[in-house]
């Protein structure tokens, strides 16, 4: 594949800035003038509205910015996004975070877009994503072929560009694929591994209960009464929403343990300005230690930017699991194993008013105990 030198950058169909590769394949990147003018940061803790050239650091992000690695693959994306280049004759090993992001395009989760200045460049991309998808999705047939490429059978490699075109910018371990029906987006999930044939349905249970403990969900439904599916929330009929990750916000690596819940709360109060936003993460948090949701890693919280303000995203992977080494993965009080002592604890850290967490503590332990769905100590 052609090397990158420099990407476009673009949000809502008007240029961001400029990201490019320095000799040691780190990220450098520069808020365009006119984007200075009357734009607002991408990422504001990290790339903050100034003409200043921002390096990347080194040890996370592949050498890359947090906010433009949300727009990547991970986990199963990635899979499937290296098995398609292999298939094309390229080694994904070699390609820089550049050329990704240029393969990515306009389809990564979020709203920026990414686009080589040249025209032999965006040629060359073309060439790359111009296999149109010739049959209609089936969700039997992708759970069959999903389950093939995690095995290594040959058979699911030759589904590979049909698979690509509709996962290959997904995150999580779980295969995923996103589905136009209705006239709404949605991501729909499918069973991975050891999981259980009633995973789906489980997690569309836990979305349910979610909802009536108060806690901000996108709509969600079962697909052929077995994949569980959420509306996108990056996506509206008006266009897309720009979208950041805690890991990226905070330059946190969600593969380990990096983060504790004061940590986060507070950075949701710098960024949104709003203590409601911090009181919907503080119900969040009590709903993923009730069901014991550990897998409460730094890329399983985003916030959302409509142009004006940011605020919390909708939230999403909610169901119990092991988490890290049987742990929440982002502890509680600095707890991996957190009661109703730590919980109180955070909210007085984080400067929630004693009584609304104790109701919201009570609120959600009420219904997920009537629900028998998850307890307290």
């Amino acid at each position: 594949m052609i090397e990158l030198r420099s990407l476009d950058v673009s949000l809502g169909g008007r240029l961001v800035g400029a990201l490019a590769l320095t000799p040691e394949r780190l990220c450098a990147f520069q808020y365009d003038g006119n984007w200075l003018g009357d734009g607002a940061s991408i990422s504001p803790f990290d790339l903050p509205l100034a003409s200043d050239l921002y390096m990347a650091r080194p040890i996370l992000f592949d050498g890359g910015f947090g906010v433009f690695d949300d727009s990547l693959p991970d986990g199963w994306g990635r899979l499937v996004f290296d098995r398609y280049l292999k298939a094309k004759g390229e080694h994904p090993e070699r390609l820089s975070v550049l050329q990704r992001l240029a393969l990515i395009g306009s389809n990564g989760r979020g709203a920026l877009e990414y686009s080589p200045p040249g025209k032999e460049e965006k040629a060359e991309i073309r060439r790359f994503l111009d296999d149109p998808i010739t049959e209609q999705f089936s969700f039997k047939g992708f759970e069959k072929t999903a389950a093939e490429l995690y095995s290594d059978k040959e058979s699911g490699e030759t589904q590979i560009e049909t698979i690509f075109k509709y996962s290959g910018s997904s995150g999580g371990a779980r295969p995923k694929a996103f589905i136009r029906t209705d006239g709404k987006e949605w991501l729909v999930k499918f069973r991975a591994g050891d999981d259980s044939v009633d995973v789906g349905r489980i997690e569309y249970e836990y979305s349910l209960l979610a909802k009536r403990c108060g806690i901000l969900m996108p709509e969600t439904r079962l697909f052929d009464n077995r994949y569980f599916g959420t509306q996108r929330f990056d996506r509206t009929p008006d266009g897309k929403i720009h979208a950041i990750s805690a890991a990226a916000l905070l330059n946190a690596d969600f593969r380990i343990p990096a983060l504790d819940y004061i940590s986060l709360l507070n950075a949701c109060r710098l960024l949104t300005g709003d203590m409601r936003e911090t009181e919907s993460l503080f119900r969040l948090m009590v709903f993923n230690v009730i069901i014991q949701n550990r897998d409460d890693h730094a890329k399983n919280f985003a916030f959302l930017f409509d142009g004006a303000d940011w605020k919390l995203s909708p939230a999403f992977d909610l169901l119990p699991s092991i988490g890290f080494g049987g742990y929440h993965t982002s502890t509680v009080n600095g707890s991996g194993e957190p009661d109703a002592s730590d919980v109180l604890a955070v909210a007085k850290q984080v400067g929630i008013a004693e009584k609304k967490a104790k109701d919201i503590l009570n609120e959600v332990a009420e219904e997920c105990a009537k629900s028998k769905m998850g307890k307290i100590k």
